[in-house]
Order: C-alpha cells, then sequence, then structure tokens
C-alpha cells in the first residue's frame, strides 16, 4: 500500500478529500476519462474541478486536452441547464516545458507538491481555506484509511438525503385536493347559483370586494371534461411533487399559485370576466416543480429537458392559441410557482438568502397585481 501512495496519488487523494467532504462536490462519471477526476458542485464559483493525474508532456498535448475539456463541459451545460460553467483543471504531472495559461472559462494550475496552492491566489480567493485543509498529520496507509473514511462518510450521507428527497411517498394532499374539486363539481351540478356565487367574476372582485373569489374560483370547474383534466394533470404532477416539498410547502404553493393566477386574471382581463378552474394552481405546481428540478437538476436535468419544459411551453401556447382558455390565470400561476417555492425552500438545497429574496419577490408580486387590480374602471 505504501508503494501504490506516491506523490500524485497523495495529491489526488488530499485534493478529493477537500472538495468533496468540505465544498460539497460530487464526482461526475465520464466515459473514457482516463488518469482525470471530474467533481461538480453548481453552487460553487467553480462548478467543475478536474484533477488530472497523467503526465502531460508538451503544450500541444495540453491544448488538446483543452479541447477534449471544453467539448465535455459543454454537454455538463445542456445537461444541467446551466449557462456559465467555470472550470478549474488542476495537473499533477506536466513536462518542464508546458506553460499553463487562462483559458476562457478554464483556470489552470499545477502541483507537485499540495504547497504549491499558494502560487495560485484567484484558487485561494475562492477556497480561502484551501491551503490549510490539504494539510494531514496523517501519512502512507493512515493517511489513506483517514481519507477514504471520510469520503465514505460523506458520500453515505449524500445519498442518504437524496433517498429523503426521492423515495416515493403517499400523495395524501393530492388525493385530497382532487376530492374537494370534484366534491365541489358535484355542488355545482345540484345546486344552482355556486357557479355563479364562488366563481372568479373581475366586477364582483374589484367593484363589490368579493375578494373570497380568488380563493374559491379554483375549485369550480365549468364541466366534466374540464375537470377530468386538470384532475388528471394534479394527479401526475402532484404525486411527485408532494413527496419532493414536503405536505405543508406543497399545500401552500397550491393555494399562493391558485389566488396569484386568479389576480393576473382579475388584472389583466376586460369586460364582465367569469373564470372557474384549478389550472392556475396547477401551473403553479409546475413552476414549482421547475425550481425543484433545477436545484436537483444532476438527477432530473434529462427529465426537465424532455419533459417538464416542453410541457410548460405546450400548455401555454395551447392556451395563448385557443379561445375559452384563461391562460393570464396559467402565466400568474406558474410564475407565483417558482417564485413561492423559492421562499419556501428546497430541502437540503436552498439557502436562507434565497427563501428570503423568495418571500421578498413573491409579496412584491401580489402587490403589483392588486395594485394593477384596481386600476380597472368599470
Amino acid at each position: 500500500m505504501e508503494e501504490l501512495i506516491d506523490r500524485k496519488n497523495e495529491i489526488v487523494m488530499k485534493l478529493l478529500h477537500y472538495f468533496i467532504t468540505e465544498q460539497d462536490y460530487n464526482p461526475i462519471i465520464l466515459q473514457g476519462a482516463e488518469d482525470e477526476i471530474w467533481l461538480e458542485n453548481l453552487k460553487s464559483e467553480y462548478k467543475i474541478i478536474r484533477i488530472v493525474s497523467g503526465h502531460v508532456h508538451n503544450n500541444e498535448q495540453l491544448d488538446f486536452d483543452t479541447f477534449k475539456t471544453k467539448r465535455v463541459v459543454k454537454k455538463i451545460k445542456k445537461k444541467t441547464l446551466s449557462f456559465d460553467m467555470k472550470v478549474l483543471s488542476i495537473f499533477t504531472d506536466l513536462g518542464d516545458n508546458v506553460k499553463l495559461e487562462k483559458v476562457d472559462g478554464i483556470d489552470s494550475v499545477y502541483l507537485y507538491d499540495t504547497d504549491d496552492i499558494k502560487k495560485y491566489d484567484f484558487v485561494e480567493e475562492v477556497f480561502p481555506d484551501i491551503s490549510k485543509k490539504l494539510k494531514f498529520s496523517e501519512d502512507g496507509m493512515r493517511l489513506f484509511m483517514k481519507i477514504t473514511s471520510d469520503i465514505n462518510r460523506k458520500n453515505k450521507k449524500d445519498a442518504q438525503m437524496v433517498n429523503d428527497v426521492f423515495k416515493p411517498k403517499v400523495p395524501y394532499v393530492t388525493y385530497v385536493l382532487i376530492a374537494i374539486n370534484v366534491l365541489v363539481f358535484f355542488c355545482q351540478m345540484f345546486f344552482a347559483g355556486v357557479t355563479s356565487t364562488f366563481a372568479v367574476w373581475n366586477i364582483g372582485v374589484i367593484k363589490f370586494h368579493e375578494f373570497y373569489r380568488l380563493f374559491t374560483g379554483m375549485f369550480l370547474h365549468a364541466n366534466i371534461l374540464h375537470l377530468g383534466f386538470n384532475m388528471y394533470a394534479l394527479y401526475v404532477i402532484g404525486k411527485q411533487l408532494e413527496g419532493f416539498l414536503g405536505r405543508t410547502k406543497y399545500v401552500a404553493v397550491y393555494l399562493i399559485s391558485g389566488i396569484v393566477g386568479n389576480l393576473l386574471s382579475v388584472a389583466l382581463n376586460n369586460g364582465n370576466f367569469l373564470g372557474v378552474g384549478a389550472s392556475g394552481a396547477i401551473f403553479g405546481l409546475l413552476g414549482a416543480l421547475l425550481y425543484f428540478g433545477y436545484h436537483y437538476r444532476v438527477y432530473l436535468g434529462g427529465v426537465m429537458q424532455s419533459q417538464i419544459i416542453p410541457l410548460i411551453v405546450l400548455n401555454l401556447i395551447i392556451g395563448f392559441m385557443s379561445t375559452g382558455i384563461d391562460n393570464f390565470a396559467h402565466i400568474g400561476g406558474l410564475v407565483a410557482g417558482i417564485t413561492s417555492t423559492m421562499g419556501l425552500g428546497i430541502k437540503y438545497k436552498s439557502t436562507l438568502s434565497e427563501k428570503i429574496n423568495g418571500c421578498i419577490i413573491t409579496i412584491i408580486l401580489i402587490a403589483f397585481l392588486i395594485f394593477l387590480m384596481f386600476q380597472h374602471q368599470f
């Protein structure tokens, strides 16, 4: 074992220990990548860390390495829906005549030993504690065992968190919401005046201050087809999102999105407008799923590109091209779903500042729509 831990292996192990256990980077599995390890942390300034242990003989080989790196980064950006992806390449074995230069989007350093990190101010600006954390009292076999144990412990903790978020859960709240919508629809069928009394009526809300309509209108439907389509969408989206967000946050997003969607509808629809439907709230769930998927895009990046985003775009296009569909409610619900989820936070991902910003944005959005709503003249 002592022979296996040569200079390069020791540097690589220390770097892996630091970036995985201290900076929350995760390994990226790449096919065909030899003598290099890729790590990602989409919240760090350097979203990608490359640790290259293979020998780079000359500048031509370095240029080819840069070309390959850019090509791989382009694929990762597409998969993770990232627009900017700064890379730090750490080389441990360079030829004497190889000259490292800054390339657009890629910073490079050469470490013959870990103390060499002090030569690169731009790295220590991003990782102020890296010099200190790369020092170990252990060496040889003891160093290998410590680093392996720490990394395994960190990976186990990360796996438990991911499992906690993604493990299947019974969507009780979604079932309750569907039951309420169905029950209210039967009330509409058997009791005259339910729709006219509780629907989203812009004149009633603005002129007669019947603000309850902004809430009750999201539980009414025009016909059985309207109800069936919305409840199917609620079941498909809700049974996943309820588990991802948790029941309390899920209900909050649903209600906030429905109310904000109805606010935008009242504010922008002219004339004597009467609206019903849960679609604003459901679009809010799509917005929440979009925000959640962005934070967990390492796991859901492909699903977002192939399913979530196309579904949102397609439904908005259908709304604009069809009559009788209140796309204002859809857009308002979608935006509120994103901002309210930002304010409520994503488990294990959201920071306090993100939550505060989300709450502020949601409050400003609601206040602006209320102001806009009362500019109507009848």
